[in-house]
């Protein structure tokens, strides 16, 4: 029976649902997340030997976010949601296994010259350490153990892919929680018998790799779609898929750079401004994880279905609803992360070798970090509707002024903010990014709904103010002479309490983004 939806309605509902699922894994994950950062602090703190491992993660973890999970899947999604439209089951089992055959050997040559590279790499990455022969060194050896991560991974975000354009989304999303117990379990049980102990950690990355493909085999086995490499290699797919790819990369590359950029810059900075750059970048990601890159991901194959049918106004009017519903998440996350950017980083990681002083420089970072949070979200969506559209040029191109603009900022903000300064330039950056693209979408798809999108982030501002008041109030009352049970118990407190705040407030104000969260509801969907 009918629900009695119209259909520009079911589609949000549908969105939203895939977003749910999405969100519901990527809680999982960063949740896990955050318990493998708090084991990580613990063990190793946030000096040099942790900026070690950080800088050699980051080295594959930026390839991977390019080539594998981040390009490869915005590249591969809009052909294999064409295929389904148009072929049938056989035709896309070929064209999966002869996108693998070629991914497999890609992602092959590129890890085995990383590998080769790493020393170039880190110099390169990490310039103020060329002086420091051990931790240098150091860095290069983590760097060469980790690299075949990236074809592990390349051929999970392959498996991700084919799942989301089935619009199965809630397995795929579970493939980062696997890595982040890989790298729990290795620091718990390796970190000891390793010499030196960071080792374990580059361990686990591996086993975490391959964790995160065959935790998708089985729902992809039940599908009928095989991923066993062929050799087909000039199939049509893989040929649309690499004209597709490399301006993909280039254009997701305008954040991953900008990562790059403030590695590089913080290298010069004091110790741990690495290490606390990395440790607020995580914090922010909670939120833009779970809501703002999940619901990127849950849009680009319904704009990529509407792309292919020739649909443009379709494609303007998911985009609109997609920004419309990250600012609803993301605006008042920022009010939370910027008032209680102390007390969360105290809760998640101050113990063992993570002093007060770790504490103190990453709330600075966070703060910064958080201001850019909704042009994060925002410029990530945006970029999916020209994926989508098979028009990725366009966001290179953006995303290239945004690299510029990063830089600029970074340079000029460094001295006086020190590594604040580095996460204040990315949200400079990533805002410049935003209105580049929202400004050239409107010329290429018409009307995006400029007019609600304005209306709408009005209500949301309107209520954020109570949930500041709400923040601002709990952190004058917290609990300073109480444990960290105590503490950590004031913040779930603080931050469900606010969260009810904005909820109310939002639905008085009128807010629709407010309305379309509560229709699908489990319990408000049925009669």
């Amino acid at each position: 029976m009918s629900d009695g939806l119209d259909p520009h309605e079911s589609l949000q509902r549908g969105v939203v649902s895939a977003v749910g699922a999405i969100g519901l894994a990527t809680l999982a994950s960063r949740a896990l997340g955050y318990v493998r950062d708090m084991v990580v602090a613990r063990a190793f703190g946030a000096g040099p030997v942790t900026d070690a491992f950080f800088v050699a993660f980051r080295i594959p973890n930026l390839l991977r976010r390019l080539l594998a999970e981040g390009a490869l899947s915005t590249a591969i999604i809009p052909v294999f949601s064409e295929s389904l439209a148009h072929g049938g089951p056989e035709s896309f089992g070929r064209m999966a296994r002869a996108v693998a055959g070629a991914a497999l050997v890609a992602l092959c040559v590129v890890s085995t010259l990383g590998a080769l590279l790493a020393p170039w790499i880190v110099a390169v990455m990490a310039p103020g350490w060329t002086a420091d022969a051990g931790l240098f060194d150091l860095a290069v050896r983590l760097t060469r153990v980790m690299f075949p991560y990236l074809a592990l991974v390349g051929l999970a975000a392959l498996a991700m892919g084919a799942l989301n354009a089935h619009h199965r989304f809630f397995t795929a999303a579970l493939g980062p929680a696997a890595l982040n117990v890989a790298m729990i379990l290795a620091v718990l049980g390796l970190a000891s018998r390793m010499a030196p102990p960071i080792l374990s950690l580059a361990v686990g990355v591996l086993v975490g790799g391959l964790l995160q493909l065959l935790v998708q085999l089985p729902e992809l086995r039940r599908l009928g779609v095989p991923l066993i490499p062929s050799t087909e290699w000039r199939h049509p797919a893989v040929v649309q898929i690499a004209h597709r790819l490399w301006p993909a990369v280039f254009a997701l590359a305008a954040v991953q750079i900008t990562v790059v950029v403030n590695t590089l810059l913080a290298s010069l900075l004091p110790t741990g401004s690495i290490s606390y750059l990395y440790y607020a970048d995580r914090v922010m990601e909670f939120p833009l994880g779970i809501f703002g890159i999940a619901l990127a991901s849950a849009s680009l194959p319904t704009m990529s279905r509407q792309a292919a049918t020739g649909d443009t106004r379709g494609v303007a009017a998911t985009l609109g609803f997609a920004l419309r519903l990250s600012i609803f998440v993301s605006l008042p996350a920022t009010v939370g992360l910027v008032i209680l950017s102390a007390p969360i980083v105290r809760v998640l990681f101050e113990r063992g070798l993570f002093t007060a002083a770790d504490t103190a420089g990453t709330a600075q970072a966070l703060v910064w970090y958080s201001v850019g949070l909704t042009g994060f979200a925002g410029a990530r969506i945006v970029a999916q509707a020209f994926y989508a559209v098979g028009r990725p040029g366009i966001a290179v191109r953006l995303g290239v002024m945004a690299i510029a603009v990063n830089a600029v900022s970074a340079i000029a903000l460094m001295g006086p903010m020190a590594h604040g300064g580095l996460a204040l330039a990315s949200s400079i950056g990533t805002f410049a990014h935003l209105a580049g693209l929202v400004w050239v979408a409107r010329r290429h798809f018409g009307p995006i709904g400029g007019r609600a999108l304005v209306t709408s982030t009005g209500r949301i501002l309107v209520a954020c103010v109570p949930l500041a008041a709400w923040c601002v109030l709990a952190r004058w009352v917290i609990p300073m002479g109480g444990g960290s049970g105590v503490t950590a118990a004031w913040l779930a407190a603080t931050v469900a309490g606010g969260a009810g705040v904005f909820i109310v407030v939002s639905g008085a104000v009128g807010s629709p983004e407010r309305a379309v969260l509560s229709r699908v509801l489990p319990w408000r969907r049925s009669r």
